[in-house]
């Protein structure tokens, strides 16, 4: 017996090593057998059965260990069958021949063996893992769960653009070009203005835009709706243009809305520029939803996108009846500058800030540089404290120091900026932006 268990340990660490050896385990399985160890050999048999579902000496193996006689054998030599006891019922070559050979299904017994392949699942359950794990998607993709029809629209929110900090000038320019005739229906029917339209929000990354397409849906009462890249662009062919349909039939159906589409650039490349065929039918879709199908059909949905290179959004996008107004956000000014550091420093530990001359150090840095002010001054007295092991306040200090240090992210968007604003100024597009940087001296 000592012998015999020696031989079994040996065999245990080969198929250790060697998993997908299947004769080798199968070995090892009907020496468990034959050591009465029914229920190892049938975990051993079972696994040598994943690596090989239609070895037939596993298939017999396994009914031995069960309990009961292999299925019929589809071989021309019979003699060479391991042969059934007497007390398992008659030998394969007496059984009826054709039912045999079918596979049995799981679940089901065999009519010809009488096999219970429930019972044998029910068994090698916890040692066998499930080959799939879910159900594939269709060969469209239209099983994928992460499509335009699992979006959420947003209700209409509580920000206004008495919430945004300072830039008078964007709001004084969007209650002009887009907010007032929207908000006087009769002053709106007598001009015969439809209520709809678009709105191409420009400028520097980190100062606001999108939170400024927030309060312009929070001054129109309207649902929002955001669309990224990453929502539209499908790996399957034709899907891509359909969730960009399905993106305005739900804003349609959620009138009044606004759609928000971010990175503009991406979503709506200049079609020249584009190699593949995918993203250029995704730019002539969104043309055509912006267009809507008949003069009614975007009727209360209202169009804003933002991009930080408007020069690489395709033209079409900016005809007129579709993205015609364009509106220039700059770095924040002095006043949006204090809201913007009075909002990341209210919630924090500071003394005898002055705000007004913070604000005045931190020219030409974007909201993201400002947080990021707030969060490193925060750092370094968290630092000290941790040094000292005494607790101190956020002074003016730490946030000077740190406004020193941060370099404004908005430098290389205007190296690229001033560029277009003084050789690429078609038709007068960028002449806010020129205004800007002569008023800037960054010309």
């Amino acid at each position: 017996m000592s012998e015999e268990s020696a031989l079994v340990r040996s065999l245990r660490g080969a198929v250790a090593a060697a998993p997908e050896d299947v004769p080798l385990r199968l070995h090892l399985a009907e020496l468990l057998l034959e050591a009465g160890q029914r229920d190892a050999a049938i975990t051993e048999v079972a696994i040598a059965l994943q690596h090989a579902p239609g070895d037939e000496k596993a298939r017999e193996l396994m009914g031995r260990a069960m309990g009961t006689p292999a299925p019929a054998q589809q071989t021309s030599a019979p003699a060479q069958q391991t042969p059934v006891p007497a007390q398992q019922g008659p030998a394969p070559a007496q059984q009826a021949p054709s039912p045999a050979r079918q596979s049995p299904t799981p679940g089901r017994q065999s009519p010809a063996t009488g096999f219970d392949w429930q019972a044998a699942e029910g068994q090698v359950r916890d040692v066998v893992p499930p080959r799939f794990v879910e159900s594939p998607l269709r060969a469209d993709g239209n099983d994928d769960p992460g499509g335009a029809d699992a979006w959420e629209v947003d209700a209409p929110g509580t920000v206004r653009l008495a919430d945004v900090g300072g830039m008078q000038d964007v709001k004084d320019r969007l209650e002009a070009a887009f907010l007032a005739p929207m908000r006087n229906p009769e002053l709106r029917k007598l001009y015969g203005k439809s209520l709809r339209g678009g709105l191409l929000l420009y400028g520097p990354p980190g100062c606001g835009k999108t939170f400024i397409a927030r309060a312009v849906a929070g001054e129109l009462g309207a649902a929002f709706l955001s669309v990224s890249v990453n929502d539209v662009l499908d790996m399957w062919i034709g899907n891509s243009e359909r969730n960009m349909h399905e993106i305005f039939a739900t804003a349609r159906r959620q009138a009044p809305c606004v759609v928000f589409l971010d990175e503009l650039d991406a979503l709506g490349g200049k079609r020249s520029r584009t190699q593949h065929s995918g993203m250029r039918n995704t730019v002539n879709q969104l043309l055509t939803e912006l267009d809507g199908i008949d003069a009614q059909a975007n009727e209360g949905v209202f169009v804003l996108a933002a991009t930080n290179l408007p020069w690489d959004v395709d033209l079409a996008l900016r005809r007129p009846g579709r993205l015609d107004r364009t509106l220039l956000v700059l770095p924040p000014d002095a006043p949006a500058r204090e809201a913007i550091l009075r909002y990341h420093l209210k919630d924090r530990p500071i003394e005898n800030v002055d705000l007004g001359k913070l604000a005045k150090a931190t020219e030409g840095l974007s909201g993201a540089d400002l947080a990021h002010v707030c969060e490193s001054a925060a750092e370094t007295a968290l630092l000290d404290s941790a040094r000292t092991g005494t607790v101190r306040m956020i002074g003016m200090k730490d946030l000077l120091g740190a406004a020193k240090a941060v370099v404004p992210s908005t430098e290389a968007w205007f190296s690229s900026a001033r560029n277009v604003a003084m050789f690429a100024n078609e038709g007068g597009t960028y002449d806010d932006l020129l205004a800007y940087l002569k008023k800037r001296r960054k010309l």
